[in-house]
């Protein structure tokens, strides 16, 4: 546990300083454009990307130096956050360009965080699993309340360019840790020598789909997401638009998602887990789906964040278990493959989201809930009217979804079957 410890510790570093550009970056689109849409598509643009890079994400992380790549995904994103810097120096920054940082960000970073995390079971015992994937959950869940906390106290004193300089800092500290490290590399399966191209490329795909126990979980997971990210979409525009633009809001909002998923990262790591880690998933997407339905009905901070603290307890717990499925039902020599199929999945079904939800709230749901429009009629008493209020009818929507994917999940018998031990490799015929 030392080594994936340290490298623990450079991608919490990492991503504190990459949530603090998030938030500076996200208040700047805002304040620039006052579009649910406009920031919508940020997420879009990260995600198409990952698309076809995901295709061949897995190949790559089963055959080549996974320390590398992830040192190259660094590299890159660093690039990115010095290329923003300058654009903003030189009074040229608009929003496109946030756009085509993400998607470069998007491309190796798919590679990256792949390869980080088919590097896990490499380094961490089997049933430590649970724990270290709770311990990923708190980097993002830390980085959510140290890095709005230190914009929101350092924007004011060095600016949008000191908050990049950071940026790059904190990424010079998680390449450093791994320059440091050695990271295993497991042994390549066999394969047949004549295997084409596409066979190799499908091989994630396949594998998954012929059994049904992981292609139920891989179908119901993906469920959860899509509407989870539907929701999350136009998350930062409904508290913008409903605290009349307020920073303090939605980094009051960050902080209690971020406390929330360390609690939960803090408390899973003390406990280790379920024994039917299925059910934990499950009952995460259930309470998350029930907190997050009551944040879309609130209207005001003292409803917002601590039920945002109880939707982010869930999501170590549901993330985790999930995770451990996956790791201990797939070979590591194959884990980067099997990955990347199942993150292609997700990733298709997210940016079909992301690209919904901004026009869907912009030009449907937000005028329909203007003070006397018609929907505004039905449904104003349960999110109120005006600004924000047609962004929360899709976010409870979306919420509601989600505590019937997990309510589903406990009625489907393939998910019952599916944590059975890998089948022991046959003995080598003796000649």
């Amino acid at each position: 546990m030392r080594t994936f410890t340290i490298i623990w510790f450079g991608q919490l570093v990492s991503t504190i300083g990459s949530y603090m550009t998030e938030f500076v970056l996200t208040i700047w689109a805002w304040e620039t454009t006052g579009s649910a849409t406009a920031l919508a598509l940020i997420g879009f643009f990260s995600q198409v990307p990952r698309i076809p890079v995901t295709l061949f994400a897995g190949l790559i992380v089963d055959h080549f130096n996974r320390k590398q790549l992830m040192m190259a995904g660094d590299t890159v994103a660093v690039l990115a956050t010095v290329g923003i810097g300058w654009l903003y120096l030189t009074d040229s920054l608009q929003i496109w360009h946030l756009y085509a940082a993400v998607m470069l960000n998007g491309s190796f970073g798919q590679i990256q965080s792949l390869a980080y995390q088919t590097s896990i079971s490499s380094l961490v015992p089997p049933h430590q699993l649970t724990r270290a994937n709770s311990m990923n959950s708190a980097v993002h869940y830390g980085a959510a309340i140290v890095g709005p906390a230190l914009a929101g106290v350092l924007y004011p004193l060095i600016g949008l360019l000191g908050i990049l300089g950071v940026d790059v800092v904190t990424f010079a500290v998680a390449i450093a840790t791994l320059i440091a490290l050695h990271l295993p590399q497991p042994a390549p399966l066999a394969s047949p020598k004549l295997e084409t191209l596409l066979t190799k490329l499908t091989f994630g795909f396949r594998e998954v789909w012929r059994q049904p126990s992981l292609r139920a979980l891989l179908l119901i997971s993906t469920l959860f997401w899509f509407f989870h990210d539907l929701g999350g979409a136009i998350y930062d525009p409904m508290i913008l638009a409903r605290s009349n633009g307020s920073a303090q809001v939605l980094a009051s909002t960050a902080a209690a998602a971020g406390i929330g998923g360390v609690t939960g990262a803090i408390l899973l790591s003390a406990w280790g887990g379920p024994k039917r880690r299925v059910r934990g998933m499950l009952a995460g997407f259930i309470g998350a789906g029930v907190s997050k339905t009551l944040f879309g009905l609130g209207r005001s901070p003292q409803i917002w964040v601590p039920a945002q603290f109880c939707s982010s307890l869930n999501f170590p717990l549901l993330g985790s278990s999930e995770t451990a499925i996956w790791m201990t039902q797939i070979d590591p020599a194959q884990q980067g493959r099997v990955f990347a199929a199942n993150a292609l999945v997700v990733q298709v079904v997210s940016a079909g989201a992301a690209l919904m939800a901004g026009p869907l709230a912009d030009r449907v749901l937000e005028p329909a809930m203007r003070p006397n429009a018609s929907l505004a009629q039905l449904l104003g008493g349960s999110v109120g009217t005006g600004p924000g209020a047609g962004m929360a009818i899709l976010y409870v929507a979306c919420a509601l979804a989600m505590v019937g994917v997990g309510l589903v999940g406990y009625w489907v018998p393939e998910l019952r079957l599916i944590e059975r031990p890998l089948p022991k490799p046959e003995p080598p015929a003796s000649g």
